[in-house]
Formats: C-alpha cells, structure tokens, sequence
C-alpha cells in the first residue's frame, strides 16, 4: 500500500512539469498559426519584419518564430538575423541531426507537427533538447516556432 502512495505522490509532484510542457507546447502552435495568419495577411518580408520586432509579440524569451523557405534557405531567424537568406539544408544540430530536413519533411506533408534537436538556448546560452513545431505558410515557406524541453 505505502508503494502505491509513493507512486501517486510521485506522479502529483511531477504533473505541473506535464501541464506546463503542454501549456508550452499550445503557446508554441499558436504562435505559429499567428505567424502563418501574418504571412498570409502581409506577405513574407513584411511578417518578418514583425517576427524581428521584440515589441510584437512574436519573441517570447525563448520562443520564436523562424521562416525558411522549402529548400530550407533561412528567410527570418527572429534572434539570429545573420542565419537569413542562408542555406540551412545542411545544417546539423549538436548531435549530427539535420534537423532542417526533417522540418521540411513535416511541412511538405501537409500536416503540421514536432521535430526534436539541440539548440542554443538565446537566454541560457547553452545548447539544450528543442522541439520545433513545424507547419506549412504556403507552398513557399514553413514556419517554425521551437521549445526547450529541458526543464
């Protein structure tokens, strides 16, 4: 019996981890449908000049949005300017993943969804698990919005 408390408290502790890995996981997908909803309103350059803008709510501390086109050429990196109009197809993350391949791939299918890799954390500067929801803006670009899930 006393195990099977130790296990019930064991998930209570950890089920605010859970709800809140969630809540980030939603506030990710929505900032992306917002980015895609602006791209489409604005076009590409004038949405990326939004997504850059720490004062329009598309940089969060650490969750931002990224455009890349379907070859996967960097159009905006919301916190790193210098990645935009470079070829990203090659681009590996800390574990030899080409992560921007597989972003392509869920775009490409139509349906939007989750790729995992290694990333800079902009706030803590150390490379830390990321996973990236990923959808199509149109048949030219995808947009991306990352979490860390290291918590």
């Amino acid at each position: 019996m006393k195990l099977t408390h130790l296990a019930a408290l064991a998930l209570l502790a950890a089920a605010p981890a859970v709800y809140a890995q969630e809540a980030e996981r939603a506030a990710a997908i929505a900032l992306a449908d917002k980015a895609v909803a602006n791209i489409q309103k604005k076009g590409v350059e004038e949405a990326c000049k939004d997504f850059a803008d720490p004062k329009s709510g598309y940089i969060q501390g650490e969750v931002y949005v990224v455009v890349q086109d379907m070859q996967c050429k960097m159009v905006c990196h919301a916190t790193i300017p210098r990645m935009n109009g470079k070829d990203m197809i090659e681009l590996k993350d800390a574990n030899g993943k080409y992560f921007t391949k597989e972003m392509r791939n869920v775009a490409q299918s139509g349906k939007p969804g989750w790729v995992d890799y290694v990333w800079p954390n902009p706030t803590s500067k150390v490379l830390e698990p990321k996973s990236a929801y990923v959808r199509k803006a149109d048949d030219k670009y995808m947009v991306s919005v990352g979490i860390y899930t290291k918590k």
